[in-house]
């Protein structure tokens, strides 16, 4: 029986030795894509590689140095400094002095600043060596536009469960730097479960399965995994969840946009995937509120006091009582009748703002508590609303004299708004009808 190597873990051990052995990234890897060419054409190029953890970025830049024939320099952005740096490019210099490449690999790359992102570049210029990054959040926003241009960007995915399962089948099997050889064995619906816990990360399925390896249970002259094995090392996982990271950003976006396009099943979803990832349910509160005011609107008036009223719900309760709260609310928003016209309305009114300056307002409307200010004609010409017939004063005109005629607020044929449109419609047309003086309530009506 092989001995196991517990100096090392056992996802290191099962790294790839070949893109053959390379599991997932068809998208980059498949017959025909950029990469693959580049490679099998010997056509070494810089590049960043951007995708989630354990889904082999390290791994591949190692292949790439090594199908390429080069040096290979790894570094990692949370330890290495400007020192680390200049001390590889001395390696670099030296291997180019004797005919060899180098390729540098700075993992986590963007836990480096502008400057020190910077020092690289003069090297990718002149042909010292070919830089690899590989990182988890966004280039757009985390390495800077000039290191950018010099390289080529490869997004990464997640596993798929399948391809997870096979990379775990792959170190049962391998007595070489695996599990075989240790008469281990695992029931199909363990190494499902194992699958989907790892979260399409290599690492961890890899990880998580030599926990089990530990535990398994002798049965027919067999070490198993079962399923209750498979859940106990499964069993408090938490799907990736970068708290203020790009993928955070993503998922309240496709929350709100749920919500907007009148999807509550979705909406649940993409909540509860927040939720189960540790986001904070105060800040979940205060988007929901938003798009409360934001699209539902006056469409349905009631749709911030729902927001409000789970906010302070969940406020009361805490976790996890009150996050059905905020789960009732997220259903009521994606059901209501949609409305974004105050929200546009606002933005134009402050585009005119800025636009047209500070306009005086006009005298009629300005309180005269003062003789002084009643002889410069404060006030003079107001029309008291509630002295004109239907407490509309037909006619007057509110913005400032210097200013062009608005209509800021248009409200949608949707929801309470459909009353309100009604009613502005008839104030301006000259025609009135009981109720009509107050469009924010029920216009039209009794």
């Amino acid at each position: 029986m092989a001995a196991r190597d517990l100096t090392r873990p056992l996802a290191d051990r099962m790294r790839p030795r070949t893109l053959d052995e390379f599991v997932g990234q068809p998208q980059v890897l498949g017959p025909g894509k950029p990469l693959r060419q580049a490679l099998e054409g010997g056509q070494l190029h810089s590049l960043v590689l951007w995708g989630p953890p354990g889904t082999g970025k390290t791994t591949l830049a190692r292949l790439i140095a090594q199908r390429s024939g080069a040096d290979f320099i790894a570094l990692s952005a949370v330890m290495a400094g400007v020192k680390d740096v200049r001390a590889a490019v001395d390696a670099a210099r030296a291997a180019r002095g004797a005919g060899r490449r180098t390729v540098l690999f700075l993992d986590e790359v963007h836990r480096f600043n502008k400057s020190q992102q910077d020092t690289f570049l003069p090297y990718l210029e002149d042909g010292t060596l070919t830089f690899i990054g590989a990182t988890t959040e966004n280039p757009s926003f985390e390495v800077v536009s000039a290191l950018l241009s010099r390289a080529r960007v490869y997004v990464l995915k997640s596993l798929a469960p399948a391809d997870l399962a096979g990379l775990m089948r792959r170190a049962l099997d391998d007595a070489e730097r695996g599990l075989g050889g240790e008469g281990l064995a695992i029931d199909d619906d363990a190494l499902e479960l194992l699958a989907r816990a790892a979260d399409g990360d290599g690492r961890r399925a890899l990880n998580m399965l030599e926990i089990a390896a530990d535990l398994a249970q002798p049965r027919d002259g067999q070490r198993v995994i079962a399923l209750a094995q498979a859940g106990e090392v499964a069993g408090g996982t938490r799907r990736r969840f970068d708290k203020g990271g790009e993928q955070f950003y993503d998922q309240i976006s496709a929350l709100h946009k749920c919500v907007r396009g009148t999807d509550p099943d979705a909406a649940l979803y993409w909540f509860c995937r927040m939720v189960d990832g540790g986001c904070d349910p105060s800040y979940l509160a205060r988007r929901i509120t938003r798009m409360a005011v934001e699209d539902i609107g006056l469409a349905d008036p009631r749709g911030l006091q729902v927001a409000i009223d789970a906010w302070e719900a969940y406020d009361r309760l805490g976790s996890p009582e009150g996050e059905l709260a905020l789960a009732n609310a997220i259903v009521y928003l994606a059901c209501a009748p949609k409305s974004n016209a105050v929200y546009s309305g606002y933005g134009e009114a402050m585009a005119d703002v800025e636009k047209f300056g500070t306009l005086d307002v006009p005298l009629r409307f300005r309180n005269a508590p003062t003789r002084l200010m009643k002889d410069l004609g404060y006030g003079q010409g107001y029309r008291y609303a509630h002295d004109e017939p239907g407490a509309f004063a037909t006619g007057e005109r509110y913005l400032p004299d210097e200013m062009p005629d608005r209509r800021y607020y248009r409200p949608v044929p949707r929801g309470l708004e459909i009353k309100i449109g009604e009613a502005l419609a008839r104030l301006r047309t000259g025609g009135r009808a009981r109720g009509d003086a107050v469009p924010g309530g029920t216009p039209g009506g009794d």
